[in-house]
């Protein structure tokens, strides 16, 4: 399992968050080492000396003495009885605070230290046992009692908000340049990036809308181009369909043979034009049902008794679609599946919750196509199933595969394991 994360913002953030957790540990073993520890060492100091002038003076007996010296010095003395009913069960016990003050005393000592207001020092001496000598700790409040830990915290927290705001403004210009990738390798040109960020991510942004006009450039001039020789071919075709059918009777199947010829070529040449427009003539597209398409293209096919086609279509919600390319679609497999594969063909319909896909697959019974050559299916010029007996031009599933692409979905194919071929398309489910 990878726990450190892919993203740069992800790696930007942790390393962020490292550092300044590192730093928050140099910061509290400094101010500890430095500030802290020195300044307790003091005050342990300060509190051995007062309790061994207490002792030179002899006022830790029972004795009007004590009693103005506690007055003065808002000092309390407490028997146990008393220690226990004034708090001592409240204070916590601090072992380094007793090993300096025993050392300086020459004697043992209990330290405990008030966890509650007020804050105040317990101490115990050998010499004395059965007495408390209670010193408050003035200017110690609850609200000041742990200042170091706020000011870190809130450094650490405008770290974190400055870094998230860095980073954040580093990597929005990329996710931008990777969704406009997306949509030109998708054949749809969105308008120009407006260069933001660093001076680095707005070279590369600059260089993507200059690529990206030319790519669209370049589909422009192919589109005029096809055009062009799809003109230009017609024409020559056209006379020679003429001439054909002035050839005579005894002729006729010289005539039938170029009429058919000239059929094969013109589907050809439908392919190329099909090919250069992107199939981006239905713009937007409806909401629909695919297993209503699929009763459509299914009743619109003119079958003679060798072919049939049978439906397993399950229940699946409407999604938005551009329904012509969609349909061209099913109709290409099914063409596809009659030509190459079996005269008995099967269309399952069904919806992949977990993707949220609604699905269509055409499945025939034939020999299907080798495993190495299932990948190249969608590229233009490319047949699998050349073992099949394929002619054309081979544009038909790159074709299939624009229109898919166009709706965000994905098209698979694979050998069923039954035997026979599967054409899978998986559209994503839009409601509007």
């Amino acid at each position: 399992m990878r726990l450190t994360p892919k993203s740069a913002f992800g790696q930007t953030v942790l390393l962020i968050g490292v550092l300044l957790l590192v730093n928050q540990v140099v910061s509290y073993g400094s101010v500890a080492y430095y500030f802290i520890q020195p300044s307790s060492q003091q005050i342990n100091s300060l509190i051995a000396k007062q309790v061994h002038t207490m002792l030179l003076q002899d006022l830790l007996g029972p004795s009007e003495r004590r009693d103005q010296f506690a007055k003065s010095s808002n000092i309390r003395f407490y028997n146990q009885d008393e220690a226990v009913d004034n708090g001592l069960a409240q204070a916590t016990f601090y072992h380094f605070m007793s090993n300096q003050i025993s050392n300086e005393l020459g004697q043992t000592s209990n330290v405990r230290v008030s966890t509650d207001p007020p804050y105040r020092i317990w101490l115990q001496i050998d010499s004395y046992p059965n007495l408390w000598i209670v010193i408050p700790m003035q200017g110690v409040t609850e609200n000041n009692f742990s200042p170091l830990t706020i000011v870190l915290l809130v450094i650490s927290l405008l770290s974190v908000i400055g870094s998230y705001v860095f980073v954040k403004r580093m990597t929005q210009p990329m996710r931008a340049l990777q969704q406009a990738a997306n949509q030109v390798g998708r054949g749809e040109f969105p308008p120009p990036i407006t260069p933001t960020g660093t001076e680095e991510i707005q070279d590369v942004t600059k260089a993507f809308n200059n690529m990206a006009q030319g790519i669209k450039q370049l589909e422009a001039d192919r589109n005029v181009m096809t055009a062009g020789i799809s003109h230009d071919l017609r024409t020559p075709l056209t006379r020679i369909r003429l001439a054909a059918e002035m050839l005579d009777d005894n002729n006729q199947w010289i005539a039938d043979g170029i009429e058919h010829d000239i059929e094969d070529m013109n589907d050809i040449i439908d392919q190329f034009i099909d090919f250069a427009r992107n199939s981006r003539q239905e713009e937007g597209g409806e909401v629909c049902n695919i297993n209503d398409l699929i009763e459509e293209v299914v009743q619109a096919r003119h079958f003679d008794d060798d072919h049939t086609i049978a439906q397993k279509l399950q229940s699946v919600p409407n999604t938005k679609l551009r329904k012509v390319a969609i349909k061209r679609v099913m109709d290409n497999l099914i063409e596809n599946a009659f030509r190459y594969g079996s005269n008995h063909l099967e269309i399952h319909s069904l919806f992949r919750k977990k993707r949220n896909f609604v699905t269509f697959q055409v499945r025939d019974f034939g020999e299907g196509i080798p495993a190495e050559k299932i990948a190249t299916l969608s590229q233009p010029f490319a047949r699998g199933d050349t073992s099949r007996g394929s002619t054309g031009s081979g544009l038909g599933l790159a074709i299939i595969k624009r229109i898919v692409d166009i709706h965000h979905g994905e098209i698979n194919y694979f050998n069923h394991p039954e035997g026979g071929f599967v054409a899978e398309v998986n559209l994503p489910l839009v409601k509007d």
